[in-house]
């Protein structure tokens, strides 16, 4: 079989192979600029995209892929030189492997490069919606305060040097700031990213940087754009080198980044757009008034579970969540949380069989083809902890409930942070906080309570008697005894519960 590089000219020969675009990449216009064109938005909103650009009727939506950071740089190489095209390997859960090209990515920009570019593409009179996968830390929200980091060394930067931006904030302040001028329509805003009330956080977020910015642009901006919250959900791990030398070997392509994801897929989105939207309904998407229920549930069962297999698989040595998560006690124990501390939070969730969603997130985190790395899942955990663990702390301590297990977790993180598991092996720990966790973490050694001393991760919870006594317990408890005997005598104590 040849080997057929991936890109425009070898589409018509790939098509006998894999399922590809059925539609002229040519005619379609770019209405979305999408910033963060990692795996998760290639597996999820970009693909749903493709679904849609499938019918001619919706030709008025492709995607201008943006690269933000520096360390963007191989995405999008690897775009440039395949004409944005990448083939999307769905792992089923029976082990077979469900391959398609996906074109929606249309257009594909290096922000460092070329900032005006992206600014001026933002800008464009038929750019209707601006999507953002810029991951849970580049909302520059400071936990502590509760709101904007103005201490940000990028945000001073962007602050003084307007036109040469290098935040997601620099560059929709520059771009909302010449649509204003040339008396263009506003936009919608769309985060996509893991969380809750996403597009309340961009817009509180944006309008704190604007008004220091540029305070003249406010008033536009809340009268103009749109900033709908949205539920995403998709497991993508980072895509190994296998799984390239898997595609060319079964399917002849050479694909440098194609993109691997589990079958499962959800977006649910509120119906809040200022300048129409593309039909994604029609292709598998929900549309609501309110996502917050969606948000809340999956951020505390989903995203929190991958966190907590995540920290407690690195300890006990294991590579993949689907290793971990085959570890009875771990799972266990996850079952527990989710039914003793997360469930009592959730409050009514009309149309959604909440039992057996949980039943299914551990299915879907046990999908032994996926191998979603355990490294990537712990990776910047002190944007997603604030997110996905501790409101459920907060909840249940205002409500008076336990909390027990949520700080288990928490001291299995401060354990996790001092960089080897239980065997003495090191750890690859990334964490953009990651000198102020080394301090912390080992100061904890000797005083466990001053890990909860991250102010802009822990808040007033360090002030809590009652979390604190558990994290405290809970924390010399791993010490004294390891994790899996702790995990088997808290399953032991707790089985009534599940």
């Amino acid at each position: 079989m040849e080997n057929l590089k991936l890109n425009n000219s070898n589409l018509s020969k790939i098509s006998e192979r894999v399922l590809v675009p059925n539609y002229n990449r040519s005619d379609i216009k770019t209405g979305i600029v999408h910033v963060g064109i990692g795996g998760f938005h290639r597996a999820h909103q970009a693909y749903y995209t493709d679904l849609l650009l499938q019918n001619n009727k919706n030709k008025d939506w492709g995607i201008c892929g943006v690269a933000l950071l520096d360390f963007d740089t191989k995405i999008y190489n690897t775009l440039k030189e395949q004409d944005g095209l990448y083939t999307l390997i769905i792992k089923e859960l029976d082990g077979t492997h469900t391959k398609q090209v996906i074109g929606s990515i249309v257009e594909y920009l290096f922000a460092p490069e070329d900032p005006v570019k992206v600014i001026e593409k933002m800008a464009h009179p038929d750019v209707k919606i601006i999507t953002l996968t810029i991951t849970e830390g580049g909302y520059n929200y400071n936990e502590a305060t509760r709101g904007f980091d103005f201490g940000n060394t990028l945000i001073k930067h962007d602050l003084e040097f307007p036109n040469n931006p290098k935040t997601i904030y620099g560059y929709l302040t520059q771009a909302l700031k010449l649509r204003k001028e040339r008396g263009l329509k506003g936009c919608t805003i769309q985060s996509c990213d893991n969380i809750q009330e996403n597009g309340h956080m961009i817009k509180n977020m944006l309008l704190s940087y604007v008004k220091k910015a540029q305070p003249s642009l406010t008033n536009w901006i809340i009268e103009n754009v749109s900033f709908p919250n949205a539920m995403v959900d998709r497991i993508t791990p980072a895509t190994s080198s296998q799984d390239i030398t898997s595609l060319k070997n079964t399917s002849g392509i050479l694909d440098a980044w194609p993109v691997v994801c589990e079958p499962f897929k959800q977006w649910v989105i509120e119906d809040n757009f200022a300048q129409g939207r593309p039909d994604w309904e029609n292709v598998g998407a929900q549309f609501v008034t309110d996502v917050v229920p969606y948000e809340k549930m999956k951020l505390s069962l989903l995203n929190a579970g991958h966190s907590v297999i995540g920290i407690l698989g690195a300890l006990l040595g294991y590579q993949t969540i689907d290793q971990a998560v085959h570890n009875k006690n771990i799972s266990t124990f996850l079952h527990l949380y989710m039914n003793v501390e997360v469930t009592p939070i959730l409050g009514n969730l009309e149309g959604l069989d909440l039992d057996l969603y949980k039943k299914t997130l551990l299915e879907r985190f046990g999908n032994k083809n996926i191998k979603d790395q355990i490294e990537r899942i712990c990776s910047e955990s002190s944007a997603k902890f604030p997110i996905f663990i501790l409101p459920t702390v907060k909840a249940q301590l205002k409500n008076n409930g336990s909390v027990d297990l949520a700080a288990f977790i928490v001291a299995a993180w401060a354990i996790y942070s001092l960089g080897k598991d239980e065997n003495g092996v090191p750890l690859v720990i990334k964490d953009a906080n990651k000198l102020l966790l080394d301090v912390k973490a080992t100061a904890a050694v000797t005083n466990p309570e001053a890990f909860l001393e991250l102010e802009t991760i822990f808040g007033e919870l360090k002030n809590s008697a009652k979390f604190k006594e558990a994290y405290v317990k809970a924390y010399n408890n791993i010490t004294n005894n390891g994790v899996e005997q702790c995990l088997r005598e808290i399953n032991s104590n707790s089985l009534s519960h599940i």
